[in-house]
């Protein structure tokens, strides 16, 4: 060994002709080149006369080093030097103990582990030594020393297993072999990485061998895959190695179901560092389809990374029932939704407000998840597009309030039959406190998850008791009545949360709890659309279908392991009894992958092993580098030969004769015919006329075909847009009639509808368009014109206008309704009313109603509610009283006729489009005083 290298020759003595060297240079620096030989011929001679070259008297000096490198060769090569020599230097007082690990790190350089351990029961067989063998990744030991050739046909047998290396069961059993006497040699042929519990050696050097031997491969093939993460924007990676000091990128590829490569990406290992983590840019779509995350060229159980539907990241769509996302996001349904989903899923949301045209659009965006917060009432022609999309695997979840409060209980998208109203916890007029949530049932998916103390509910609307109910429900309340029930519905299914997406009906939604139970829900469903059955996380054993091997491929054979037992909060872990593979069926599988996640390789800690010596596997066969020296040498004399023939002359100048002339390639100009530019004409024919529109505000009514009814409309919205200009500082345009079926509706605040049972009933699209209008923030005034007093009817029964209206109101999803209360900032927008009439004064002005706030004082000057009301409904024929002609003087009568009355009429217009146009804003105003009375100002 030459300077504890694997390096000797094999007769040093020949070096002693290196001594040699000098004489050998002085010879061949004295030898000259052979004379040339010059032509006789007298006009040779005279040429040759001119010459300046004269032949040399000794070698050039690079011929010498030439000739001189040629000879150093010989002899190195027959001193024959020879890497990696064997030397038989186990201890002869007793057997040889072999502890291989054949573990997922050793599959790469496994042909070489079994030439070192083979190499080794060799010498033991030479030396007339039993040989004790164990593997770290067997299930059972028998270390009992054998003969050599037992050894080796267990060796032949041996192949690495896509697992940790469990040294501690085979230290055991050599301890239990050894323990009368202790083996000669211990030769342990390890994969260099620590195990989980960090002892090792110290077990080892227990045995008390004579000698310690550790055969180590370099390691830096031990790469492994911890973690990965569908993100926004890429799937993340985290990735572990023996921590060294060069810096390593590593290439990520993605492979489908089918074994193809579908993306790539890079993890980079700073020095030092034994984690690093790397992304796969790659599309939602395509992300969707990777079935594993894989190193290239690094074949090993670890270096792959199993993905089922649980990493997949899903596409939700997200519907709301109000338009408050950029007037006022924290009270928006869906401004929770979108923050505890954005880092887990993609959403996407309606580019349309019309639920008509927004659902059939989300649907072919083909979304795992459809998310709907407080829709009491969707148009009828969606019905079927949603249940057939449920059906086909799709997940519905819906969130409760006023408007699902108040839907028919027949709503065939609910889990459960609900109550209609909404219950309401804790307040002045309440027995009942708000409610804290209770323990999750372990058929729940947030089984396992703790149970919130500081979560307490106001407001849910009710489910109707029934036989299964307890079976649909996963989260309830303390007292009992469900918070959040499910129900299958074929391959899908949907889930309601009984409270509001937002913060109004109980904190929950600005909770963190909040974003794991809406993440579980989520994760129930498969990507794509194609959901299965919601899988319930609880205990239960998914058969090997599956299972990856050393050299990190998946294979059909199972072999003897056993089923996987799933149980809530725990995450299972690779064993011999189930290997790294996916378990489940084709219809569904979960993944076991080899490393728990996050996990970091460290190199074994040495030095708890006593005095041992360490060898690297490095090819384990000797090998000679006679044969190359020997070949150098003889091209080298081949070299000398050639030069030596032709500086005597032999070879004469080959003149070489340079070209003539080249060609020259002219490139022909291409005509590139540039094609004509084309303008689309996207424009729609009443375009021209929104234009005009925009300039100012406009008030507008809805065209009901009938000729008395739509004038006097016109002649209606002209007094109030006369009144407005005169006694306001707003200055409307003239009044505008639409066609709600094709108009464009959303550049009026407010649209006047006069109802008529003898119009023609308006169209399910015209419906749905005022819906969407509602939706995006518009109001719709509906009149009635018969003074009726409340939506039900009356005593007197129900005039055929209100059931028109009724009708009407049936196809739009409304909330709950009220008259306008005495503190609404309605009564006080611009001027101070007690009441709202039109031509007649005996049907009340209903709107959109606001939560019971009872425990705040009663002495307030203006109700704290946000937003405007969607809808106004009257019966006093407010386009009557409002009525002029071209000369100013009123067209019809007030009942009974009084000029004051239609005064308050005008005012009751005034206060509807302050309210319209600012909103809340007279509630903040009213606060003012007592604001800077308690700043002290």
């Amino acid at each position: 060994m030459i300077g504890g290298l694997p390096f000797l020759f094999a007769n040093p003595a020949v070096l002693a002709a290196l001594v040699a060297l000098p004489v050998i240079w002085w010879l061949l620096r004295m030898t000259p080149p052979r004379p040339a030989a010059e032509v006789f011929p007298p006009l040779r001679i005279l040429a040759s006369v001119l010459k300046r070259e004269e032949t040399p008297s000794k070698s050039p000096w690079w011929l010498t080093l030439l000739r001189m490198v040629m000879a150093t060769a010989v002899i190195f090569a027959i001193a024959d030097p020879v890497f990696n020599p064997r030397s038989n230097a186990l201890s002869s007082s007793g057997p040889l103990a072999l502890l291989i690990d054949n573990s997922w790190a050793t599959a790469p350089d496994w042909e070489q582990r079994v030439e070192a351990a083979s190499a080794l029961i060799d010498d033991a067989e030479a030396k007339d030594l039993p040989v004790s063998i164990v593997f770290t990744g067997d299930r059972q030991h028998d270390a009992t020393p054998g003969s050599a050739g037992a050894a080796r046909n267990r060796l032949a047998a041996a192949a690495p297993e896509p697992l940790p290396a469990d040294r501690g069961s085979a230290i055991a059993a050599l301890q239990t072999a050894f323990e009368n006497a202790p083996p000669g040699t211990i030769a342990f042929v390890t994969d260099g990485i620590e195990a989980a519990d960090g002892k090792t050696m110290a077990p080892l050097a227990q045995i008390g061998a004579a000698a310690l031997k550790v055969i180590e491969a370099d390691g830096s093939q031990a790469i492994a895959l911890t973690g990965t993460s569908n993100d926004s924007t890429g799937m993340s990676v985290t990735a572990t190695r023996l921590k060294t000091d060069d810096r390593r990128s590593l290439s990520l590829v993605a492979y489908d179901t089918r074994g193809r490569a579908i993306a790539d990406g890079t993890v980079e290992f700073a020095p030092g560092e034994a984690t690093a983590k790397g992304t796969i840019e790659a599309p939602f779509e395509l992300r969707n389809d990777f079935a594993r995350i894989g190193i290239e060229n690094a074949a090993t159980a670890g270096a792959t990374h199993l993905l089922d539907d649980g990493f997949r990241r899903r596409r939700v769509a997200l519907l709301s029932g109000e338009a408050r996302d950029l007037s006022q996001p924290l009270l928006s349904p869906l401004y929770y939704i979108n923050r505890a989903l954005a880092p887990y899923a993609d959403l996407v949301e309606p580019r349309e407000t019309d639920l008509a045209v927004a659902i059939p659009e989300l649907l072919e965006q083909r979304p795992s998840v459809l998310i709907m917060a407080d829709i009491g009432r969707l148009p009828e022609e969606t019905y079927p597009l949603l249940t057939k999309w449920i059906e086909n695997g799709g997940t519905l979840i819906r969130f409760a309030g006023p408007r699902l409060a108040a839907a028919p209980a027949d709503d065939p998208l609910v889990p459960v039959t609900l109550r209609q109203g909404e219950r309401a916890l804790g307040g002045a007029l309440s027995w009942s406190e708000p409610q804290p949530l209770a323990d999750y049932p372990v058929n729940s998916p947030f089984a396992g998850m703790a149970r919130p103390t500081d979560i307490f509910v106001k407001r849910q609307v009710l489910a109707e008791p029934t036989a299964d109910l307890a079976e649909r429900t996963w989260a309830s309340l303390a007292d009992g009545t469900p918070l959040v029930t499910t129900a299958a519905q074929g391959a899908g299914r949907i889930i309601l949360f009984h409270v509001s997406a937002e913060a109004t009906w109980s904190n929950l939604p600005i909770s963190g709890h909040f974003v794991e139970m809406l993440r579980r829900s989520v994760q129930l469903s498969r990507s794509g659309g194609v959901a299965g059955e919601g899988k319930q996380v609880q205990a239960q054993a998914l058969p090997p279908y599956r299972l990856l091997n050393a050299d990190g491929l998946l294979v059909a054979e199972t072999g003897n392991a056993r089923p996987l037992d799933i149980l809530p909060g725990k995450t299972p872990v690779a064993t011999p009894e189930n290997p790294p593979g996916l378990y489940g069926s084709e219809d569904g599988f979960t993944a076991l992958n080899l490393l728990p996640r996050d996990t970091e390789l460290k190199k074994i800690d040495m030095t708890t092993a006593g005095p041992h010596t360490f060898e690297r596997l490095a090819g384990a066969e000797s090998w000679s580098l006679k044969p190359a020296l020997l070949t150098a040498a003889l091209l080298l004399l081949l070299a000398d030969a050639v030069i030596v023939l032709f500086m005597s002359g032999a070879f004469s100048r080959i003149r070489v004769a340079r070209a003539a002339a080249t060609m020259i390639f002219m490139l022909a100009a291409s005509v590139v015919l540039l094609p004509p530019q084309a303008f689309a004409d996207d424009t729609r024919p009443d375009d021209q006329r929104i234009l005009e529109r925009l300039d100012t505000t406009h008030l507008a009514y809805v065209v009901t075909g009938e000729d008395d009814v739509d004038r006097l409309s016109e002649r209606g919205l002209m007094g109030l847009t006369d009144f407005l200009t005169y006694r306001t500082t707003l200055e409307p345009g003239a009044p505008v009639g639409l066609d709600i079926s094709k108009d464009e509706l959303s550049v009026y605040p407010i649209i006047y509808w006069p109802i008529s049972a003898n119009a023609p009933m308006p169209s399910p699209q015209a419906v749905s368009r005022i819906d969407a209008y509602m939706r995006a923030g518009g109001t719709v005034l509906f009149d009635t014109r018969d003074q009726f007093s409340s939506l039900g009817g009356s005593s007197g029964g129900t005039s055929p206008n209100a059931e028109r209206l009724q009708a009407i109101l049936g196809n739009l999803d409304i909330p709950p309704l009220e008259p306008v209360p005495a503190d609404h900032v309605l009564t006080k927008a611009f001027y101070l009313l007690a009441n709202f009439p039109g031509r007649y004064t005996g049907s009340p002005l209903w709107i959109e109603a606001q939560l019971d706030n009872s425990e705040e004082p009663s002495n307030r000057p203006a109700r704290a509610g946000d937003g405007v009301t969607p809808i106004m409904i009257t019966g006093n024929d407010f386009a009557g009283a409002w009525a002029i002609d071209a000369n100013g003087v009123a067209l019809l009568p007030t009942v009974p006729p009084d000029e004051m009355q239609r005064e308050y009429a005008f005012r009751s217009g005034v206060n509807i489009m302050m309210y319209m146009l600012t909103g809340n804003y007279k509630a903040d105003q009213v606060h003012v005083p007592a604001l800077l009375e308690r700043l002290g100002q």
